[in-house]
């Protein structure tokens, strides 16, 4: 935790110094760990619809820029035939306000599949760029690598639309609409939907969740269909 001091002296004849007054200041640095009844990522379940736990680490400077990391458990990688029952995301960007209310957002994420083993890296690259305006952020993400193991996918896209709503005593609302183009992969593209209730117990959120798609080609090993809409619920605590 990074602390900032300031101390008062007032000079007066005798030369009376004044206790000194500390104020903490936000850190930089933050960590959040949390579980969710099933890890869906733009809609798809990446844990054939079972829980999944997570973290992160997040470093955010007052200048703007910031990077972090963020892990989760998965299985859809040997599902398909791999050996990797993890995700690891490293990304940073930089965060600043262009005009008043409205704050831009770009970075590069990274996604990692250790050992994954598969025919073509699920590996992926993205750059993306995000406006906020109010409570409502559209967001673009690119990927200059191959899109999730998908073959000959470079130059995918996601372009998504989410908002938070401020319903007090700690209460959002988040609902999300997004559509993820796989190049040169037309059937597995599709339109992602959700609407999030979150409650803030002193970092302590707890959430639920409705989330589904119209896609039509991700199904799991027992022939769920893992797009479909479900309730997801989450703990996460922010520390």
């Amino acid at each position: 935790m990074k602390f900032s001091h300031s101390l008062l002296v007032l000079a007066m004849s005798a030369a009376v110094a004044l206790p000194a007054a500390a104020q903490e200041a936000p850190s930089p640095l933050s960590f959040n760990v949390g579980a969710v009844s099933e890890y869906r990522y733009r809609g798809i379940s990446q844990t054939r619809l079972k829980p999944a736990l997570q973290g992160g680490i997040d470093y955010a400077d007052a200048s703007g820029f910031y990077i972090g990391t963020w892990a989760s458990t998965i299985k859809w990688i040997k599902d398909g035939g791999g050996d990797s029952d993890a995700e690891i995301d490293v990304y940073g960007g930089y965060k600043t306000e262009v005009a008043p209310g409205l704050t831009m957002d770009v970075g590069l994420l990274q996604y990692y599949y250790p050992s994954h083993k598969l025919g073509v890296s699920p590996n992926t690259l993205e750059v993306y760029g995000a406006l906020s305006f109010g409570p409502v952020t559209a967001k673009y993400s690119h990927s200059t690598s191959n899109l999730f193991g998908f073959a000959d996918s470079k130059g995918s896209g996601y372009l998504d639309v989410t908002a938070s709503f401020d319903l007090g005593d700690g209460l959002m609302l988040s609902p999300h609409v997004g559509h993820q183009k796989v190049r040169r992969n037309s059937a597995f593209s599709y339109t992602d939907y959700s609407l999030t209730l979150s409650k803030d117990f002193s970092g302590l959120v707890a959430s639920a969740a409705i989330i589904g798609t119209d896609a039509d080609g991700y199904v799991g090993p027992n022939g769920k269909d893992l797009g479909k809409a479900r309730l997801v619920v989450g703990l996460k605590k922010t520390f």
